[in-house]
């Protein structure tokens, strides 16, 4: 499958590129990324999030999580097997993976851990204070500022001779 053209989208919007690109990615991974390990998104609350991976048979120190311009990448590598084993049937996936999430503006990774062959990545979304929605008051008529000549503080020095002179 071929790589959707959005070229015709960038005409006709503005700050649409990044979501074209994550959806040109998005298409793109699903092609070449194996189902290898399966994984749940989940929504806690409204600005928290979990990612669960189910890596069995993977330590901790066999395993890495970095977060770079946007992107979560969780990769795991088994460390060489010290002992001689004869499988007669080896089911149990041991091979190195690596699982690429894009994450939404202001989402940060809090922590992670593992517990019985489950990864979870903790995420949150922490708006800034200026990007927040607020509540802009609106002034009653008589608080309304208008531009008027004869209330303006610097006048003309005849105009305040004859301001002067008339008082």
């Amino acid at each position: 499958m071929n790589s959707i053209d959005f070229s015709p989208l960038y005409r006709s919007t503005v700050g649409f590129d990044r979501l074209a690109s994550l959806l040109d990615t998005a298409l793109r991974a699903d092609q070449i990324s194996p189902g290898y390990p399966p994984y749940d998104i989940e929504a806690l609350e409204e600005n928290r999030y979990a990612v669960t991976l189910a890596v069995a048979g993977f330590e901790e120190k066999e395993l890495d999580i970095q977060v770079e311009n946007g992107v979560l990448t969780v990769s795991g590598k088994k460390a060489g097997d010290k002992a001689e084993r004869k499988y007669l049937h080896r089911g149990i996936a041991q091979r190195a993976f690596e699982r690429k999430f894009s994450l939404a503006d202001f989402v940060e990774v809090k922590d992670a851990h593992l517990a019985n062959g489950l990864l979870t990545i903790n995420l949150e979304r922490e708006i800034p204070e200026a990007m927040k929605p607020r509540q802009i008051a609106i002034g009653s008529g008589d608080k309304v500022l208008e531009h008027r000549p004869e209330a303006t503080a610097e006048r003309a020095p005849a105009e305040k001779k004859a301001v002067a002179g008339a008082a």
